[in-house]
C-alpha cells in the first residue's frame, strides 16, 4: 500500500507524482501484462524468459511439498538506488541475523525511477532498473546459498495509469472497447460521455491546448504521450481530441468525473479486474513461473480490500501456486474483527500484531490524562480533533462527499439502474439514493464487508436508523432501506453492487481514518498508526494474552510487524512517544519550555514537538517534510489540493526554528531521565514481537535502533550499520527460533505467565511450548515511581532455564522456585529464557 496523496497540485509533488507539465519521466504509475488464453506453459518468446537458462541466471531448485513457513523475514525496499545486486551484497549480513527469508518490495516492471514499485507497468517482466529477471534469480541463488528464501510483494489491485509506460492501458486508449485489453481495467463507460477521462492536464484544456503536439503518431504534452485512435493522426486538433477513446482533462476533475476505479484517491493508479480469470492469468504468469521455479517461496498480497472478490482471488492464487507459497495479506483489522477463516492464507502482514504490542505497553490511565491535556491545550472542537469518534465521523463525511465523489456517483448510477428494474424500489430520487449510500458508507465500522452475511451483520438496525436520520422526510428515508436490500441481495446485480460498495468502503476507511483523522486527533501520536485506535491506545494484558492465544490456535504462521514502509513512525520513534503516557506532567513541562517559539496554532505545536521528541535528535531536513505532510493530510488549514502558502510558510519557519533545531529530549533534566525508559519500551516491544505467535518481520535497518518518520523518510535505500544492543537482542531471539522451531511454529501454543506481588502489573510474560519464556518490563517509569519490583515474583515452568541474552545465568522453575523479578531484570528490562535440555 502506498498512501501517496492523489490529486496534489503540481508544485507539491515529487517527480514521480507530478502532473505532466513538470517534466516527470512518466505521467502515471505502471501496469500489467497482456491478456491471452495461454497458460504459463504455453508461452511464446515474447512473453518473457520461461526458465533460468533463458534468463542467463542460475536456477533455484523448487522445493516440493507444502509451503515453507518462514522463521522470520527481512523487508528490503528495492529501488534503482538499491537494486537486486545491492541486496545480494547484504545477504551474508542478513543471514547472520537469523532470518530465513528476504521480503522484497514489488519486483515487476514499474514506472521508471519509482522508489517503491507499486506502480507496476508490465507484469510480464521483472523490473529492468533493479537488474531484471537475471538479477532476481542471482539474488535468489545467493540467498539460497546462505540458507535464505525469497518472499515477494505482489500488487494485484492496480497498475500505473500511465499511457506512456503501461502497454495494456495504451492499447485500450488506442482501440477502445474493442481492445483485447479492455476487460483488464475497471472502467465505468456510463460516466460522462462514455470516454475514459485522463485527469492529467496541469490546467484546463483551453489553457494548455497550444502546447499539444502530434509527433511520431502520438499526442504529446510536456513529456507525456498519448496514443491516437487509428486514422485520426492527421485531423485538426479539436476534431482529433473529440475522436479519441479518452478525454484529456484538468487533474482537478478526477475528484468528481473519474470513470475508472483507482487506488484510494490516487488517480495515477488504475484498478485492475483480477476477478476475470483471463486477466488473472496474464497478470500473474511471471510470478507463478517464479514460484514454480523455486525462486519465490512466499507472497505478500498488497491491498486485498481493493479487489471485487478477495476470497475468490486468494483461492485462485492458492490453487495456481499449488500450495507451495506462504501467503499473507495486507488486511487491516478493526476492533474485534478477525481475518475471514475461509481465506486460504497464512494470515495478515501483521498490523494487528503491531496494535497489540504497542497497546499492551501503553499506559491507559496516562493516555487518558494526555487526551484531556491535549483538548485543553489545542482548544479543538469535538469533530475537528477534540474527540476521536466525532473527528473520525466528520472526516468520513468529508472524504465520501469530496475526495470520493466520483466513486459515490458510480454507486449512485448503479443503484438508480437497479431500483428502476425492481417495481418495489421505483420512485427513489437519485439524490436520495446517493445520500443513503453516503450515510451507510460512513457507518461501516470496519474497512469493508465481503459477502451478504457480512453486510447484514455490519449494516445493523442501529446503522439504518442513523442513516435514515439524515432525511427530513421519512418517506424519502426509505431510500436507505432500498440500498440496504440491494446490498443484501443474492442476484448477480446485487453481488456486483455489493462488491463496488465494499471497494469504496475500504477506500473511505483508509483515507478518512489513516490519512485524515489520524492527523486531526493526536494526543498520543504513537497510537495513530495503521491498524491502531487513537481513541483506545492501550491494550490490557489479559486482552493481549487472549489475542496471542487466538493467533497461536488459528493463525500460527501469520505475519507480525513493528515497522514497515507504510508506518507513519518507526517502532523506536513510537516507543519514545508512548513513554509520554507514563509522564503527562513531563510532557506539559516540555511544551512550556519551548512555548517561546512562535507557532501558527496549538495543535501544530503539540504534534510537531511530539514528533521531534519521538525522533530524538534535531534534523530539519527530515522532521520538516513530515510536519508539512501532516498539516496537508489533516486538511483543515491547508491540503494537498487546496494549499495555503502563507500558512505553510509559517509551518516551515516554526519547524526550522523549533522542532527541527531544539534537542527536546535533552531540554530538561526530567526529559533526559526518560532515556532508559524509552530503551525499555523499545526493547520490550522488539522482544515480544520476535517471540509472540506468528512470523516476525524485521524492516530494513531495524536490527538496530532505527528512527524514521512517514514516507518517503522511511524508504531510503538500505545501508548496513554497526551493531548495537538491539542487534544482540535480535540475533538471540532469532537464533532461538532457529534452534527450537517447534516452540514457535504451529502447535507451539502460547501460555500466559502471571507475576505475583506489588508490581505484578508491570511484567508481561509468556511461554512458548514450555521451551521458551519471554518476560518484559511494562511501563518502567511508573514502576520506578512506585518503588521498583520489590518482592514481585514470577513462577517459571518446571525445569532449568538459561538466560539467552547474557548466556551465563540459569534459573530454576516450578511452584517452589519463585524468581524475584528484581533479579531477573537486574541487568536489562527484558529477558529471554530457554529450557535447558539434557
Amino acid at each position: 500500500m502506498t498512501p501517496n496523496p492523489s490529486a496534489r497540485p503540481p508544485s507539491d509533488r515529487t517527480p514521480s507524482d507530478r502532473p505532466p507539465s513538470e517534466g516527470r519521466p512518466s505521467d502515471r504509475p505502471p501496469s500489467e501484462g497482456r491478456p491471452s488464453d495461454r497458460t504459463p506453459s504455453d508461452r511464446r518468446p515474447s512473453d518473457g524468459p520461461p526458465s533460468a537458462a533463458a534468463s542467463g541466471a542460475p536456477a533455484a531448485t523448487a522445493r516440493p511439498g507444502p509451503p515453507v513457513v518462514p522463521r522470520a523475514t527481512y523487508r528490503l525496499q528495492l529501488q534503482p538506488a538499491f537494486p537486486f545486486a545491492a541486496a545480494e551484497r547484504v545477504v551474508p549480513h542478513l543471514a547472520g541475523l537469523g532470518v530465513s527469508h528476504l521480503h522484497l518490495s514489488p519486483v515487476l516492471e514499474a514506472v521508471p525511477g519509482s522508489a517503491h514499485g507499486y506502480d507496476v507497468t508490465d507484469h510480464r517482466a521483472v523490473r529492468a532498473e533493479l537488474g531484471g529477471e537475471a538479477g532476481l534469480r542471482a539474488l535468489a541463488a545467493t540467498a539460497r546459498a546462505h540458507g535464505l528464501g525469497l518472499v515477494v510483494d505482489l500488487v494485484p489491485n492496480h497498475m500505473a495509469a500511465s499511457p506512456r509506460h503501461n502497454h495494456a492501458l495504451r492499447e485500450v486508449l488506442r482501440h477502445g472497447p474493442d481492445s483485447p485489453y479492455a476487460r483488464w481495467f475497471d472502467v465505468d463507460r456510463s460516466a460522462g460521455d462514455g470516454r475514459i477521462l485522463l485527469p492529467v492536464l496541469p490546467a484546463r484544456l483551453p489553457e494548455v491546448r497550444d502546447r499539444l503536439r502530434v509527433e511520431d503518431g502520438v499526442l504529446r504534452l510536456d513529456g507525456q504521450e498519448f496514443p491516437l485512435r487509428p486514422g485520426t493522426e492527421d485531423l485538426p486538433l479539436d476534431e482529433l481530441l473529440d475522436r479519441q477513446h479518452y478525454r484529456l482533462g484538468w487533474w482537478r476533475l478526477a475528484r468528481t468525473e473519474l470513470g475508472y476505479r483507482r487506488f484510494f484517491t490516487v488517480s495515477d493508479l488504475i484498478g485492475v479486474r483480477v476477478e476475470d480469470p483471463e486477466v488473472f492469468r496474464e497478470t500473474h504468469a511471471t510470478i507463478l513461473r517464479l514460484v514454480a521455479d523455486g525462486v519465490v517461496e512466499g507472497l505478500r498480497i498488497d491491498h486485498p480490500d481493493g479487489l471485487a472478490d478477495p476470497r475468490g482471488y486468494l483461492e485462485r492464487l492458492s490453487a495456481e501456486t499449488g500450495g507451495r507459497c506462504w501467503i499473507v495479506v495486507e488486511k487491516i483489522l478493526t476492533g474485534d474483527e478477525t481475518l475471514p477463516a475461509s481465506w486460504p492464507v497464512a494470515g495478515t502482514t501483521g498490523y494487528d500484531a503491531l496494535r497489540l504490542v504497542d497497546g499492551v505497553l501503553t499506559d491507559a490511565a496516562g493516555a487518558a490524562e494526555l487526551a484531556g491535556l491535549y483538548r485543553e491545550f489545542t482548544g479543538r472542537a469535538g469533530d475537528r480533533g477534540g474527540a476521536w469518534e466525532a473527528t473520525a465521523r466528520r472526516a468520513a463525511y468529508e472524504v465520501v462527499r469530496h475526495d470520493l465523489a466520483a466513486e459515490t456517483s458510480r454507486l449512485t448510477r448503479e443503484a438508480v439502474r437497479l431500483c428502476a428494474a425492481r417495481p418495489e424500489h421505483h420512485d427513489h430520487a437519485p439524490w436520495a439514493l446517493r445520500t443513503a449510500i453516503e450515510e451507510l458508507l460512513v457507518r461501516v465500522p470496519v474497512y469493508r464487508p465481503y459477502d451478504a452475511g457480512d453486510a447484514g451483520r455490519l449494516l445493523t438496525p442501529e446503522v439504518v436508523r442513523g442513516a435514515r436520520a439524515a432525511f427530513a422526510v421519512p418517506e424519502e428515508a426509505d431510500a436507505v432501506d432500498a440500498v440496504r436490500e440491494l446490498l443484501l441481495g443474492d442476484s448477480p446485480e446485487s453481488c456486483r453492487f455489493r462488491a463496488r460498495f465494499a471497494q469504496t468502503s475500504s477506500a473511505l476507511r483508509a483515507k478518512s481514518t489513516e490519512d485524515t483523522a489520524f492527523y486531526r486527533y493526536a494526543p498520543l501520536l504513537s497510537a495513530n498508526e495503521v491498524g491502531g485506535d487513537p481513541g483506545r491506545p492501550a491494550v490490557g494484558v489479559e486482552e493481549f494474552h487472549a489475542a496471542c492465544a487466538r493467533l497461536a490456535r488459528d493463525w500460527p504462521a501469520t505475519g507480525t510487524v513493528l515497522t514497515t514502509h507504510d508506518t507513519k513512525r518507526s517502532a523506536d520513534v513510537r516507543a519514545a512517544i508512548a513513554v509520554l503516557a507514563q509522564c503527562p506532567d513531563v510532557w506539559v513541562g516540555l511544551l512550556a519550555e519551548v512555548a517561546g517559539v512562535p507557532v501558527p496554532d496549538p495543535h501544530l505545536a503539540w504534534t510537531a514537538w511530539q514528533t521531534a521528541f519521538g525522533f530524538g535528535t534535531p534534523d530539519p531536513d527530515r522532521i520538516g517534510p513530515a510536519v508539512l505532510k501532516a498539516v496537508r493530510e489533516e486538511g483543515l488549514r491547508t491540503s494537498w489540493t487546496e494549499q495555503d502558502p502563507a500558512y505553510e510558510r509559517a509551518v516551515a519557519e516554526f519547524t526550522a526554528a523549533g522542532p527541527g533545531r531544539v534537542p527536546l529530549r535533552a531540554a530538561s533534566e526530567a526529559a533526559f531521565a526518560l532515556e532508559p525508559h524509552i530503551r525499555a519500551q523499545a526493547d520490550g516491544a522488539a522482544l515480544v514481537q520476535l517471540t509472540m505467535p506468528g512470523v516476525p518481520e524485521l524492516y530494513q535497518a531495524t536490527e538496530r535502533e532505527y528512527r524514521a518518520l512517514v514516507d518517503p523518510d522511511n524508504r531510503a535505500p538500505y545501508e548496513p550499520g554497526p551493531d548495537d544492543g538491539r542487534t544482540a537482542l535480535v540475533r538471540a531471539a532469532l537464533g532461538l527460533r532457529r534452534e527450537r522451531p517447534a516452540a514457535f511454529g504451529p502447535g507451539g501454543g502460547y501460555t500466559p505467565l502471571a507475576a505475583e506481588g506489588p508490581a505484578a502489573a508491570h511484567c508481561l510474560a509468556f511461554a512458548r511450548a514450555g521451551q521458551v519464556v519471554t518476560a518484559v518490563t511494562r511501563l518502567s517509569l511508573r514502576l520506578a515511581e512506585a518503588g521498583g519490583w520489590r518482592d514481585t515474583e514470577l513462577v517459571l515452568p518446571e525445569g532449568r532455564w538459561a538466560d539467552v541474552l547474557d548466556g551465563v545465568r540459569e534459573f530454576t522453575g516450578g511452584p517452589e522456585s519463585e524468581l524475584k523479578l528484581a533479579e531477573l531484570f537486574a541487568d536489562r528490562p527484558v529477558a529471554l529464557l530457554a529450557r535447558i535440555t539434557e
